[in-house]
């Protein structure tokens, strides 16, 4: 796909995002030293983005006169997680500048179109089965063998909406919990790390990538990334890197995309990508020279990308998850710790609270 084409939206302008997250928020203190405001368009109560945003609208996603009006108090659209409908986003590029667009959505919302795709470039995936039915689920485990992992296509995140099928005898259990259809199973992958490439894309088609970091989950949930990642093999990064970077193009991408990968020792396997800023580049507010959030605001209003080099030999991004939040005084007191706190009402178990950096 060729590159985006479009003016500059210099600062002074307005910065529309669809969603009110931590994320959204992160965007808005970002793009405020820019010299850009920014409008929050979200459905929910709670919305910690608006706290730091100069103009909030809370509406349903297909409340076309809500979006109308949104569109037409900005200059340039984007999104800060990747469930936003499709549909939303195909109306609103009629209407601004929508950066990254409806294709990248399209791809990510669903983990069979994602990994079609991925494979269609040439990278390597899981491998994986479509499943519609317990006879599609029986068949590709006789396939994929056990232990495998039945996913939702959509909407599953941090763990949420899969399966581990250890045996099977646990297919039916596994299927009738996630809903017994538009699914997806996927083989088991053997491997020794987790990472992410986070890349930037700009409509002139420039691109800038961080440097890969290790990622450590606990219970499906991203718990600590940290750069560099010594431990991976030069070469499987680069080949990593250069997925992404024909993902971007394949998507004629704008923005921030994340995509995560397993560590094997036949080299990166595709994992998952995120069409927006991601928790695995938090490190980046203070440990990067440009942080993937001003990376992500530049992208999108058509400014030169920034460096990507790192500020520290070593950087650790820690979450703080539900009650974590209270370890906030002995942060403060380390020298080396960079604390952000969401301002998220109620710590339930899980819940992404905040997250801390260390420079070391």
């Amino acid at each position: 796909m060729p590159p985006e084409t479009g003016a500059i939206i210099p600062p002074g302008g307005t910065i529309g995002i669809l969603g009110g997250g931590q994320l959204g928020r992160m965007l808005a203190l970002a793009a405020a030293p820019l010299g850009y405001r920014t409008h929050i368009f979200a459905p929910e109560a709670e919305l910690v983005a608006a706290d730091v945003s100069a103009h909030v609208t809370r509406a349903a996603y297909d409340d076309k006169a809500a979006l109308s009006a949104f569109a037409a108090s900005v200059d340039v659209i984007t999104y800060e997680f990747e469930n936003v409908p499709s549909g939303t986003v195909a109306f609103l590029e009629g209407l601004k500048p929508v950066r990254p667009g409806h294709q990248a959505l399209d791809v990510a919302q669903d983990r069979l179109a994602e990994k079609r795709f991925v494979e269609g470039l040439g990278g390597c995936t899981a491998p994986f089965r479509p499943v519609d039915s317990l006879a599609d689920l029986e068949a590709g485990l006789a396939a994929l063998g056990c232990p495998a992992i039945l996913k939702t296509r959509r909407f599953g995140y941090d763990g949420k909406g899969q399966a581990r099928i250890h045996a099977s005898s646990d297919a039916a259990a596994a299927l009738a919990d996630l809903g017994g259809r538009d699914l997806i199973l996927e083989g088991f992958v053997r491997f020794d790390a987790e990472f992410s490439i986070i890349l930037a894309r700009g409509p002139s088609g420039e691109e800038r990538h961080f440097p890969a970091c290790l990622n450590r989950h606990e219970g499906g949930i991203l718990a600590e990334s940290r750069v560099p990642a010594r431990k991976l093999d030069p070469a499987h990064v680069e080949a990593a890197t250069a997925l992404v970077v024909r993902i971007a193009d394949a998507l004629g991408y704008v923005g921030v995309l994340a995509c995560e990968f397993f560590a094997c020792a036949d080299g990166p396997v595709f994992n998952e990508m995120a069409p927006r800023v991601h928790n695995s580049g938090h490190w980046t507010i203070e440990g990067a020279e440009t942080s993937q959030f001003e990376q992500h605001v530049r992208a999108i209003c058509g400014l030169p990308l920034g460096p990507v080099g790192l500020r520290a030999p070593e950087v650790v991004m820690h979450n703080l998850l539900g009650q974590d939040i209270g370890q906030w005084p002995a942060i403060l007191a380390d020298p080396a710790a960079h604390l952000h706190l969401y301002g998220k009402s109620e710590a339930v178990p899980g819940r992404k609270m905040g997250h801390v950096t260390r420079l070391l």
